[in-house]
């Protein structure tokens, strides 16, 4: 039987990692690797039943994970062309959710922009070039507007009636090296909060009525990630046969929070040059966007 995912993660790739089926693929979750070039790599996930849904903790759909791990310090022709790749896929769902060439959308900023971490969705708002065919939001969080974000964008739908909307957020990831670095793309929707672990009414097309894409890029870690991470590199100095070693991702993971002080284990933690990258994230995101949706734009 496979070993079910404890360890903390938004990103469906590796919530696939971290299950080791004992011969084969999972029942109900299939994966291959789209080679885009040799800088830029392309995952991709389908949950596509409530087993494989089970096993993954994520809800069934189509994940689209877009590596690129120059985002932050690459020129401006590669963080075009990770824009291209996004488009692309971006492009694949939108049609696949509407069966519109060019749906009018409704783009949602989730995320707080006062907090750099989660400000990635405000910021690619901020960038989208806004036109009768692509509408932009960035509402707030609760703790600013004390009202739960999902009814806010149920409220904004139902007013403008777009055919698709598409929510951009900040996600945790379980692998330090997939920070800033990783840009996910769904048609399952998505929960403001769920980066930091708190959920809230979810954004999905169940509850607002219209199609949902998320692009979510994960921003932080939890602190025992970043423990685990680090006991991974100690491990491999060890020899073969130390008991430590034989842990799985679960054990390691279960063991540190525990061991550590509880304070640090509720921490999350963000790369130093978060103010820039956040930037540089929604800006990428948000030419995706444009290229995707803008009717005028020959890119589509």
């Amino acid at each position: 039987m496979e070993g079910t995912l404890n360890v903390r993660t938004d990103l469906a790739l590796e919530a696939r990692e971290d299950i080791k089926p004992k011969k084969g693929e999972i029942d109900g979750v299939i994966m291959s690797v789209i080679p885009e070039n040799n800088l830029i790599k392309v995952t991709f996930v389908e949950i596509q039943n409530e087993r494989g849904s089970s096993l993954m903790k994520k809800p069934c759909g189509k994940y689209y994970t877009v590596e690129a791990s120059d985002i932050q310090y690459g020129n401006d022709e590669y963080k075009e062309e990770v824009s291209k790749v996004i488009h692309k896929y971006l492009r694949e769902l939108s049609y696949a959710s509407t069966g519109m060439k060019n749906p009018r959308v409704l783009v949602v900023g989730l995320g707080n922009r006062e907090v750099t971490p989660d400000s990635v969705g405000p910021n690619a708002v901020d960038m989208l070039e806004i036109s009768e065919n692509i509408m932009g939001v960035a509402p707030g969080v609760l703790a600013q507007t004390g009202m739960e974000t999902a009814r806010i964008v149920k409220g904004i739908a139902a007013e403008n009636r777009p055919d698709l909307v598409i929510a951009v957020d900040a996600l945790a990831a379980r692998s330090t090296k997939r920070l800033n670095t990783t840009i996910q793309l769904s048609n399952t929707g998505i929960h403001p909060g769920s980066g930091v672990g708190n959920h809230r009414w979810g954004i999905t097309e169940e509850n607002i009525g219209v199609p949902i894409i998320a692009i979510g890029v994960p921003t932080v870690v939890d602190a025992p990630t970043i423990i685990s991470d680090t006991l991974d590199n100690i491990l491999s100095e060890l020899q073969p046969d130390s008991d430590i070693k034989k842990l799985n991702n679960d054990n390691k993971y279960e063991l540190i929070k525990k061991l550590i002080m509880p304070e640090i284990a509720q921490m999350f933690v963000t790369p130093k040059d978060i103010d820039a990258t956040a930037k540089i994230l929604g800006l990428i995101i948000a030419n995706a966007i444009n290229m995707t949706f803008d009717v005028n734009n020959t890119a589509g």
